[in-house]
């Protein structure tokens, strides 16, 4: 007799590493600039193993999500910016990067501080391990900064979902997005200049 239990979850794929190698965000900005790599659709995961395997610093973040089917729970691990995969290197990188053919071109950045700053806030709001949920390119918002909370020193814009507040955290390079909730009172407007 064979008994099935509903509502188990079911991993569709295993998590993957996400990040490689672990003090990928310790590394020397001299010797190991930022590059965005724009993959072909759905291929993120695959740059990525290709990216471990050739020794090629990156950063892949993931989102958990988790999906009922057939009365069955099943887990899977998307890409936060679907279509891109941030790796660190020289010029040899890139051209590893961009030989797996996998990769639909190599985006220079100019602004290595703000992209390094964009990602080790993604990377920190990973790590809360609350739910993050992508947003495409919105318009920019009033500017707040978290003065309470896990998020205290955060930068970002806020807008109401469902009444509730969140904040939004942009890889400004790429012009993507993502939120996590927080109490509206942890935040103040940030004054410019």
């Amino acid at each position: 007799m064979v008994v099935l239990i509903a509502s188990t979850t079911m991993p569709i794929l295993k998590a993957e590493a996400d990040l490689f190698p672990e003090g990928l965000f310790d590394l020397p900005a001299e010797t190991h600039a930022w590059w965005v790599a724009h993959v072909r659709p759905r291929a993120e995961k695959q740059v990525a193993r290709e990216a471990r395997w050739l020794d090629v610093p990156f950063y892949l973040p993931l989102r958990e999500q988790t999906v009922l089917r057939r009365e069955r729970k099943q887990t899977s691990f998307l890409p936060l910016f679907p279509g891109y995969l941030f790796f660190r290197g020289g010029l040899e990188h890139r051209l590893d990067i961009l030989r797996t053919n996998l990769c639909v071109r190599v985006i220079p950045v100019l602004d290595q501080g703000a992209i390094h700053e964009d990602l080790l806030q993604v990377r920190h709001l990973q790590d809360s391990g609350l739910p993050l949920i992508p947003y495409p390119d919105i318009a920019p918002g009033d500017p707040i900064l978290v003065v309470d909370g896990p998020f205290k020193g955060y930068r970002g814009t806020v807008v109401k979902t469902k009444g509730r507040m969140r904040l939004i955290a942009s890889v400004r390079f790429i012009g993507r997005s993502i939120s996590v909730e927080l109490d509206r009172e942890a935040t103040v407007p940030e004054r410019k200049g």
